[in-house]
């Protein structure tokens, strides 16, 4: 009388992109899961938008006035203003709109922009000057109404080159001779805005990082340097052998993540193995409007290591994503599978999470369920197989 050994299953993950799921079958009977968890760094605030008037490097209300070798990289406009002087001798290399239809909906942009800004929740006032001290992400007030800068000022990105740094002056903002803001550890010029309730007023052969939107007039004094833009919402622009070049960021990256090892354990012939995967993330930082993306889900085939090689094919592996267990940004997130009665099998590419209408830095994380069926016909071995997580 031939006698049966009874089958143990044991999946194990690897990869971060890829899971890699390894089905152990021996004489026992029970399951493992072991997980290693990515971690999703989140910047702390989001860009203030300024959809069309970003394409512009000097922005203004009434006039923009130029005295010497200006050179201006990027778009110069005015609007409801038509008067641009002093270009030549100053440079342009972009394009000069004078309330025409460009200028004007930069104007409308520029507006929402700004006050976009000003409703922004403040994280820390300042008391005094910003010359000689450091920053990190956040948004700033000044107790005075007035932002000064003496000296050099630091905005450290902490290793996030999406940190955004947004300092909101009720009145003024006023830039000594000479001074600087500095820029370190991943901290973008695209992403630091200088809200000015009235005008700003910037001193000699500084060099300012940022943009600046002021309700009413910016005056950049003699051999400055601008990496961001002068946007005037209601006044003037006057410049005198400056150089603004319109900053820009360094894209970001639509990535996923997911568990490196999952162990799901043993069964015998005949029964199933089920059990959480770990956290599965999408982190969309391309900061584009109306942000879309589908991830999705396959799984190869279950082979042993020995020889012969043994199979469990793919069409016996189900998954289902579950809800998610957080969100970050706008948009409607939505789960390929929200319930255990929506599981679907992994021979063939499945969705896995999706998100549309989004706009701007994005993620979502969730802790999918995986179940391997092992047939009566396997036999007792190591079976290992991959589920690979994409997203487009």
């Amino acid at each position: 009388m031939a006698v049966i050994s009874p089958v143990a299953v044991r999946p194990r993950v690897t990869a971060i992109r890829r899971l890699a799921t390894a089905l152990v079958l021996v004489s026992a009977a029970t399951v493992v899961v072991e997980v290693a968890a990515p971690t999703v760094a989140r910047a702390e605030t989001v860009q203030v938008p300024l959809g069309s008037a970003a394409d512009y490097a000097v922005l203004a209300g009434t006039t923009v006035t130029n005295t010497g070798l200006s050179m201006i990289t990027g778009d110069l406009g005015v609007s409801p203003g038509t008067a641009v002087t002093g270009f030549p001798p100053g440079q342009i290399d972009g394009a000069i709109h004078s309330n025409d239809g460009p200028a004007v909906q930069a104007k409308s942009d520029l507006a929402v922009g700004y006050n976009n800004a000003v409703a922004r929740t403040t994280t820390d006032i300042i008391s005094g000057g910003l010359g000689g001290t450091t920053r990190t992400t956040g948004v700033y007030s000044s107790v005075s109404g007035t932002f000064g800068i003496d000296g050099t000022l630091t905005l450290d990105g902490q290793g996030d080159p999406n940190a955004v740094f947004i300092f909101k002056a009720v009145s003024t903002l006023i830039t000594s001779a000479d001074s600087q803001v500095n820029l370190i550890n991943g901290a973008q010029a695209c992403n630091v805005f200088w809200q000015v309730g009235s005008s700003a007023t910037l001193g000699a052969n500084s060099t300012l990082r940022g943009d600046i939107l002021a309700f009413t007039s910016i005056t950049v004094g003699a051999g400055l340097t601008i990496d961001g833009r002068a946007l005037a919402v209601n006044g003037a622009v006057t410049l005198d052998t400056d150089v603004i070049t319109l900053s820009t960021c360094v894209p970001g990256e639509l990535s996923i993540t997911a568990p490196e090892t999952v162990d799901l354990g043993t069964t015998t012939p005949g029964g199933t193995v089920s059990d959480n995967l770990g956290t599965v993330t999408v982190t969309d930082q391309r900061r584009v409007a109306d942000a879309a993306w589908i991830a999705t889900v396959v799984a190869s085939d279950f082979v042993t290591t020995g020889s012969p090689v043994r199979t469990i094919a793919s069409v016996n592996v189900s998954y289902w994503s579950g809800p998610a267990t957080s969100t970050s940004g706008s948009g409607t997130f939505t789960s390929g599978q929200p319930t255990a009665g929506d599981a679907q099998t992994l021979n063939l590419s499945r969705t896995a999470f999706t998100l549309t209408g989004g706009d701007g830095v994005n993620s979502a994380t969730w802790d999918p369920v995986v179940s391997v069926h092992v047939p009566f016909t396997s036999v007792v071995g190591q079976y290992t197989g991959t589920l690979t997580f994409s997203v487009a």
